[in-house]
């Protein structure tokens, strides 16, 4: 058993965390701390799974330090937290890397490698870097079970999958459709819509547009079809109209891409039918040739020049910079319907049989606008959602000129065979779209080409530009349950709360089917047969019915196939068993396999093998009371376990009803979780994103090798709150480092420094808090409410609030205060009732505050709680984790106390600030400090803590006043930042009022906190905040305000008061002789000074003063020392001798 605290040799986090590190592994820390609440209240954490083919980064150190902090704060709270980790083990980041390692690409595999080599060669990788995660995991101190994890590649896990799926199935919310998807030519698959519009997905990307000149057929005129456009065209012709056809060929209607690549795909031109549209007639800016075009109203301006409206056509020339234009007439979309166009960019490959429709037609759309182009939209069915239902409605076929590879098929002349989109890095890649603008302003055919910066949406994993792409697909009708999913949204506590009403919010209102199917090799299997005309199909939802179904299909297998099939569900095992329909027919599995994010979003029931086994487990354990992931994941993550739970609610119902377990709506409602911490982006110092590319990457090893990760996770909670994009700077971790580790082992090793020498461990008979001397019971006070606050804060899952809170109470009240002005009590006296409760007040302030902050710095606190505990023995247990959560004793609470303090705080404050303005040092007593007081109760307080600010900030007198005319006057200001939230556009007029406050209106709002105003005829209430009030100095005097509180300080300093000044000065250069001659604290001491005029009448003066302080009997006087030390005081120099007493 010790009787000594052990000290720090110094302040080195690095260093104590393997220490602790060391001590967690040898007793099973975080087992331990999951034992100890057996039987108590669970709370359930998902852990988001990573993958780890690639290595970690800081921001994975963030959103680890969130995820562990609550879980380490409701473990000491009592609860029993489990935590699985996980492994995300498919999809494209595995391939794409094991493409770039093998040096092929998805059109290799089959060929140069096989499909068997190939995902072996995935399975290989997908843990490649797990041991490095762990190293992370367990450097920075997240404690999660890492020996038991699910793994999304294991056959238990894919089984709960196709469990999920087969129930989707059978409800019809599985099916097979074609239609406009998103498709990386790059990766080789479809994506979801989810994938798509995650954070970082879209760049701006200046691109050649083009405004495409599509040129009328003529037009028959006759009875069937008379409108207004066509009188515009008979108008327009006059003498060449022979009665029923209208030369039109000089009409061209306009359509504005910034895909000029998707014209030869071209089968429609889209108008709205209430959009206003001129026929205008100019001529072309680069063939200079006369044309009418038709373009909508409202955007005439984006096409023409002001100056060139009724120019003079004859006189037009070439080289002029101005064009001329008229208006000729106006008409609605719909009077264009029906009209048919010359096909803009005619090849062999896009005929209008090849369409299969009746393309080349105006149709009309309600999803056109005027806010850009040219109000005509260029439909290409084949490569946009809008257009290719349009065009479906209206029967104008497809044109799929482009292959998956992202290159035009063979019969698109010029054009075969060439990429879009630079999908490959290719050298000399040429645009394709600045080549079929060319090709246009040579044939007439445009009529603007210029570059456009604008926003495109790219893979989330190859970084390469995507197509909106007809596809056959698999989707997950999540649509059907979207109240559902809304209404059960609107249930979760989401932090940031603007999160989950807004981006997650918005993103379920309007979301559209999950596209599940992925062309690729490693993944999930879509577990559905079918025969070949597919008039016959099957889910399959388990091993145990493939296996049925096998016996079924009996010698159609190899008994490889069957055997190969049990230990593996990839592919391509489960692509070479054949199943057998009802009607006798083989069925082969369709060759998809499905969206990663099922993987992950499924996590809940598949890392239990739900319903196969573990349903007790399960039941127990869903939904989740917490997950934490950044906020790119309310389009991947999170959204997707919301949905999967939402839409399998019945299915988990009736499966734990058949084991019996009790199910409702309110224990499970369909959701996946019920807390969310949505954390921001880490950010380099300059609000940067980090990127190993541009050398701003900070890697999280040596940053915590550098610093240590309870300097790490501190500063990541404290500098911003977790859903605020943090700028990471490491200067801030030097400085957390300094100000709140460097404060809390100090403080430590000073109360250590005196425990060890007057040997207490709090053995002795513990001190009512009320029978202690006042400063005790308010640091006391003060402790518990900033216990208070921690616990609201962190069951708010608020963590900046609960950490800035515990900073400040450790730097300004324990520290910056209690300490200071407690030195004498520890160093000095017998070991009697007032020191020991000394001892005992610091104490349990340095024991509750390394348990406050052991949920975000989990070692040093550790480290510190052991050292106390090893001594005192008042908790029964070996680590802070498995004590409990500090809970406040309100009957220790004394708000008046600790207001009384705060008033000594802030007005000793605003003193000494007040000192180092006019460079007046705290040693020189000065003689009078005038307060003004805002009513009785600020005085009683003032009052009964004023020896304790004037010995703070060393003056005689404090003088209260309670009327501050022609003594003190105050200025006022508009706090614009309040102002401007509270206010709006009354703020200038607000601001205006307040610049016209008379001391009265000043001190009006200072006593009462706020103050009513008539303002353009509202009335509305200023408060506090909404100002800014300083005080102006007077002639001998200085002032200071802060709040409600002002001081005025004598700044005049009588021969006394400067001799007492010079007293003090050599009191303290004494001290430090004292210090660095090593001298005990207790050691008597003998000094000698040579005499010296300018001083000599300050030291007979405060001699008797002097020897108390230092410990010395008496002074002497001498003509002459030997081996003296030279001090300073004021620019006096003075001769001294110190020597220890024999």
């Amino acid at each position: 058993m010790s009787t000594t605290y052990k000290e720090f040799s110094n302040l080195n986090l690095p260093q104590t965390e393997k220490e602790v590190l060391e001590q967690w592994q040898k007793e099973n820390a975080f087992e331990k701390s999951v034992e100890l609440r057996e039987g108590a209240p669970s709370f359930v954490f998902y852990e988001g799974p990573p993958s780890a083919n690639g290595m970690p980064g800081i921001h994975h150190v963030m959103a680890r330090t969130i995820k562990d902090l609550f879980c380490r704060y409701k473990t000491m709270q009592g609860f029993q937290v489990k935590r699985k980790a996980g492994w995300d083990t498919h999809g494209l980041p595995v391939e794409l890397g094991v493409e770039k390692e093998l040096g092929i690409t998805k059109d290799d595999i089959g060929k140069k490698i096989t499909v068997e080599e190939y995902n072996e060669k995935c399975r290989a990788a997908v843990l490649r870097y797990k041991d490095v995660w762990d190293d992370l995991t367990t450097k920075m101190g997240y404690w999660v079970n890492l020996d038991d994890p699910y793994i999304t590649f294991k056959n238990e896990y894919i089984e709960t999958l196709w469990w999920l799926l087969s129930k989707l199935y059978n409800k019809g919310l599985l099916y097979q459709s074609v239609s406009i998807q998103p498709y990386s030519a790059a990766a080789g698959t479809g994506l979801s819509s989810h994938e798509v519009n995650q954070p970082g997905t879209y760049w701006d990307e200046k691109d050649t547009t083009v405004v495409a000149m599509f040129k009328l057929l003529p037009v028959v005129v006759d009875k069937t079809w008379r409108n207004t456009f066509s009188n515009v065209l008979i108008d327009t012709a006059k003498e060449s109209w022979d009665g029923s056809t209208v030369n039109s060929s000089e009409v061209f209607l306009m359509a504005w891409t910034t895909t000029p690549w998707t014209l030869p795909s071209n089968v429609a031109l889209t108008v709205g039918p209430k959009i206003e549209y001129s026929l205008v007639k100019t001529f072309n800016p680069y063939t200079h040739l006369p044309v009418n075009v038709v373009v909508a109203t409202p955007l005439l301006g984006k096409h023409f020049k002001a100056e060139g409206e009724n120019g003079d056509f004859d006189a037009y020339k070439p080289e002029d910079k101005v064009i001329p234009w008229k208006v000729l007439h106006s008409f609605k979309g719909s009077d264009l319907e029906g009209l048919r166009y010359e096909q803009l960019m005619p090849y062999e490959a896009n005929t209008v049989e090849k369409s299969g429709g009746d393309p080349f037609k105006v149709i009309l759309g309600d999803f056109v606008t005027t806010e850009d182009g040219t109000g005509i939209v260029h439909t290409a069915t084949a490569f946009g959602a809008d257009d290719y239902k349009v065009g479906m409605k209206n029967n104008v076929g497809i044109l799929v000129l482009v292959d998956k590879k992202g290159k035009f098929i063979d019969g698109v002349g010029e054009f075969s065979g060439r990429y879009v989109k630079d999908f490959f890095n290719q050298e000399g890649y040429v645009d394709v779209n600045v080549d079929i603008s060319v090709k246009l302003k040579q044939e007439n055919r445009a009529f603007k080409v210029e570059k456009y910066v604008h926003s495109y949406p790219h893979c989330w994993r190859t970084d390469k530009p995507i197509l909106y792409y007809p596809l056959e697909s698999w989707f997950i009708k999540t649509t059907e349950l979207r109240e559902r999913m809304v209404n059960l949204n609107k249930t979760i506590n989401w932090k940031p709360k603007a999160t989950g009403e807004g981006r997650f919010g918005n993103w379920l209102e309007n979301m559209v089917d999950w596209n599940l199917s992925r062309s690729r090799f490693w993944g999930t299997p879509l577990p559905i047969w079918r025969t070949e005309d597919g008039s016959e199909e099957i889910c399959i939802g388990s091993l145990e019915q493939l296996n049925n179904e096998l016996e079924f299909a009996g010698d159609l297998n190899t008994a490889e196939a069957r055997a190969n099939v049990q230990k593996d569900l990839h592919k391509p095992y489960v692509d070479n068993i054949v199943l057998k329909s009802p009607s006798g027919q083989p069925m082969t599995r369709v060759p998809d396999l499905i969206d990663v994010w099922f993987d992950s979003g499924a996590m809940p029931f598949a890392q239990w093998h739900f319903p196969f086994e573990n349903k007790e487990i399960f039941a127990k354990n869903y939904p989740a009371d917490f997950i934490s992931e950044g906020v790119d994941q309310t389009r991947g993550w999170f959204y997707t376990l919301h949905a999967i739970s939402a839409l399998v609610k019945e299915e988990v119902h009736e499966e734990l009803k058949k084991d019996g377990f009790e199910v409702s709506d309110e224990k499970y409602p369909g959701l996946a979780y019920k807390t969310v911490v949505s954390n921001g982006l880490v950010l380099d110092k300059n609000g940067n994103k980090m990127s190993k590319r541009l050398g701003n990457a900070v890697d999280p090893f040596t940053t915590l090798a550098d610093y240590g990760a309870d300097a790490t996770r501190w500063y990541m909670m404290t500098n911003a709150s977790p859903w605020d994009n943090l700028k990471f700077d490491l200067d801030g971790l030097k400085e957390v480092t300094r100000k709140f580790f460097g404060t809390l082992y100090n403080t430590y090793q000073f109360f250590i420094l005196y425990a060890n020498v007057d040997g207490f461990s709090f053995k002795e008979n513990y001190i009512d808090v009320d029978k202690r001397p006042e400063i005790d019971r308010w640091i006391l006070s003060s402790l518990n409410t900033v216990i208070k606050k921690a616990n609201a804060a962190l069951d708010d899952y608020e963590p900046t609030i609960a950490g800035r809170a515990i900073e400040e109470f450790l730097d300004e009240h324990l520290s910056n205060w209690y300490v200071r002005l407690c030195r004498r009590r520890f160093w000095k006296g017998e070991y009697e009732l007032d020191k020991i409760s000394a001892y005992q007040t610091l104490f349990e302030c340095l024991e509750t505050i390394v348990r406050l902050i052991a949920p975000i710095s989990p070692f040093f606190s550790d480290a510190i709680f052991r050292r106390l505990n090893e001594v005192s023995h008042r908790f029964d247990v070996e680590s802070v984790h498995h004590a409990k959560y500090p809970e406040a004793n309100e009957s220790v609470i004394d708000t008046d106390l600790e207001e009384r303090m705060q008033l000594a705080q802030d007005a000793s404050s605003l003193i000494l600030s007040i000192r180092k303005k006019v460079n007046i040092k705290v040693r020189q007593p000065l003689q009078k400090v005038m307060i003004p007081v805002l009513d009785e109760k600020m005085k009683l307080q003032l009052e009964k803590v004023e020896d304790l600010i004037k010995s703070e900030v060393n003056v005689k007198e404090i003088e209260y006043l309670t009327e501050t005319n022609g003594v003190i006057s105050k200025k006022v200001k508009p706090n614009f930042k309040t102002l401007g939230t509270r206010m709006g556009k009354l703020m200038k007029a607000v601001g205006a009022a307040i610049n016209q406050f008379t001391q009265q209106d000043i001190a009006k709002i200072e006593s009462e906190g706020v103050f009513p105003l008539k303002v353009e005829g509202q009335h509305v209430e200023l408060l506090l905040e909404d100002v800014i009030i300083s005080a102006e100095d007077v002639p001998g005097w200085s002032v200071a305000s802060k709040d409600k509180l002002t001081v005025a300080l004598d700044i005049q300093i009588s021969e006394e008061l400067a001799q007492e000044g010079e007293a003090r000065e050599i009191i303290n250069r004494i001290q430090n002789i004292r210090k660095e001659s090593k001298f005990d604290l207790t050691d008597k001491i003998l000094v000698t000074i040579v005499h010296n005029s300018a001083l000599e009448p300050a030291i007979n003066k405060f001699k008797s003063y002097i020897c108390a302080e230092i410990l010395a009997d008496s002074i002497d006087f001498v003509s002459q020392i030997d081996n003296g030390s030279e001090i300073d005081i004021n620019g006096t120099k003075l001769i001294i001798s110190v020597k220890q007493k024999g």
